[in-house]
């Protein structure tokens, strides 16, 4: 897995994050004393890589034990957002 600092996220894949909140705490994503929110990206060969945003580098190593199972959070978080969205 690379961190954000060696590969920056970009600012539409940061825009396109469908949580306002850590995947792992459930904290709001927003600068802390923690030294968040940090960015993640997630690689998995044969798939495209994924940004994940912690609310600190703690969470992190709960994701690592299953990141399956945060990553469907991510995606059934994105399919709610995609449904909310208004249909131009």
């Amino acid at each position: 897995a690379v961190l954000a600092a060696d590969q920056p996220a970009t600012a539409a894949a940061k825009a396109a994050y469908p949580l306002t909140t850590c995947v792992v705490s459930g904290d709001k994503l927003e600068p802390n004393t923690m030294g968040g929110p940090v960015e993640y990206i997630y690689k998995e060969k044969g798939k495209p890589d994924r940004l994940v945003l912690f609310c600190c580098k703690d969470c992190v190593k709960d994701f690592e034990k299953e990141p399956a199972k945060f990553l469907k959070l991510i995606d059934e978080a994105a399919a709610a957002k995609a449904k909310a969205a208004p249909k131009s």
